[in-house]
């Protein structure tokens, strides 16, 4: 009996210590450390998660920063624009004077950009994608990625003209000749280097003609013969314009 009461008190000790054992709490640096393995093996939503865990440690402000910065990558690469440029965003808001700013505003630009939908849809990510561009050429301009940035405004502004223009067409089709008209002068005013002037030339000697202004309707086709005598719309403007003598 001695004996099995001695087993009984050792088991009830040695279960009091393990039951009050305290496991130490992970740190700031683990989870930024185990986001990046995550992160590396292209485990984007663990990664998130575990950066989170950092900003929720409070451990200090770089840390914080950094873990910002790697959310939104990872939000990024993992093609969740939306959630992307949110996080892109809120960084701008909270340290506009961070040292990467310029990297964090293309990033954020392209988190537009890839957004973009097709000329005859909703255009916001286009101008958000723009003006963001247009601020990092401001803002930074000796920044080494303003060449690759130039290319990426000129398409968004000919993706703003391509939308403008096909709302000048539809007006055209309908019969809101004078809408057509205003449209069309738009993006000679805003869209000045569009790529494809000659169509906006083309509808608008169009429109022109339909509300009996022949003499703007011939200035807009002899636009078209002179500066794009390569253009597919030469045979049917010539056709057209030939009514007009």
């Amino acid at each position: 009996m001695k004996r099995l009461l001695f087993l009984a008190v050792l088991l009830f000790l040695a279960t009091a210590c393990s039951s009050t054992k305290v496991t130490q709490p992970k740190t700031a640096d683990y989870y930024l450390q185990e986001g990046e393995r995550y992160f590396d093996n292209g485990q984007y939503e663990q990664a998130i998660a575990s950066w989170e865990k950092v900003r929720e440690a409070f451990y200090s402000p770089e840390l914080n920063m950094l873990a910002e910065l790697k959310i939104a990558e990872a939000h990024f690469l993992a093609k969740d624009y939306v959630e992307a440029a949110a996080a892109y965003e809120d960084f701008l808001k909270q340290h506009p004077d961070h040292e990467r700013t310029s990297q964090v505003l293309f990033q954020l630009g392209m988190s537009y950009y890839n957004q973009i939908l097709s000329a005859d849809r909703d255009q916001t990510a286009t101008r958000n994608a723009l003006v963001t561009f247009e601020s990092l050429v401001k803002r930074f301009p000796a920044d080494p990625k303003k060449p690759e940035t130039q290319v990426l405004i000129a398409r968004c502004r000919d993706r703003l003209a391509e939308h403008e223009l096909q709302v000048g067409h539809f007006y055209l089709r309908t019969g809101a000749y004078q809408a057509a008209i205003n449209r069309m002068q738009g993006i000679f005013s805003l869209y000045p280097d569009y790529s494809h002037r000659d169509r906006v030339y083309f509808y608008l000697g169009q429109a022109y003609l339909k509300i009996g202004k022949r003499q703007q309707a011939a200035a807009a086709f002899n636009t078209l013969f002179n500066e794009f005598p390569q253009s597919e719309y030469i045979k049917e403007a010539q056709n057209i314009a030939g009514k007009l003598d």
